[in-house]
């Protein structure tokens, strides 16, 4: 569980991921993206299409930038406390967000439907292709609310022969405890409610 933080800025509050305590949850009052969609930076060059992903890279301290419906987790690369680095981040947020600072250059929304239509419609068996709806149903309804809690996300990759691959985003990226989430949580459920589902394996961990 994530601990929240007060803020004496109106439209915000933080919470400090406890899995990973090198990433910061931003909640905003402003929707940034439409609900259940979401976007992660591991560096300067993945952010391309968000200026709001490059303003904050100018921070030499941030690692990582993961944006979702209405926050942003910033992930921190260096030892200084998140005390000194909130203060800061904080207020840039809300200047920009308030300001109206262009958040995309490219609509996310789109490119995630047209990778969703990709997969429903790729070179898989029709039976591939309806094991695969039912696990992302399954993360999408069970798994990515809790996942968000924490300011990260999980998305459905693929599913081949028994294996689904799926990719770890924001704080779950760099979680210590992520391959037991993954193994302890995530794989039993979907071995449980799937049964052709054999191993859960994933993308984007970093630690």
């Amino acid at each position: 569980m994530a601990d929240t933080l007060t803020s004496p800025l109106p439209g915000f509050y933080l919470r400090r991921s406890q899995p990973q305590p090198e990433s910061m949850k931003f909640v905003l009052n402003t929707q940034l993206l439409s609900d259940g969609v979401s976007v992660d930076y591991p560096n300067l060059e993945a952010a391309a299409n968000s200026p709001l992903a490059q303003e904050l890279f100018n921070f030499d301290y941030v690692s990582r930038v993961f944006i979702a419906a209405n926050f942003v987790t910033i992930t921190k690369a260096s030892d200084l406390t998140w005390t000194h680095l909130i203060p800061e981040l904080r207020t840039f947020l809300k200047s920009y967000v308030e300001a109206g600072g262009p958040i995309f250059t490219v609509d996310p929304v789109a490119e995630q439907k047209a990778a969703h239509e990709a997969v429903a419609t790729g070179d898989a068996s029709e039976q591939d292709q309806q094991i695969s709806q039912k696990v992302i149903d399954l993360l999408e309804n069970y798994v990515r609310p809790a996942v968000e809690q924490d300011g990260g996300n999980i998305t459905f990759r693929s599913y081949n022969k028994g294996v689904v691959t799926v990719n770890l985003q924001g704080s779950c990226s760099g979680c210590p405890s992520a391959t037991v989430t993954l193994k302890s949580g995530i794989e039993n459920l979907l071995k449980r409610m799937v049964p052709e589902v054999t191993e859960v394996v994933a993308e984007g961990i970093t630690v």
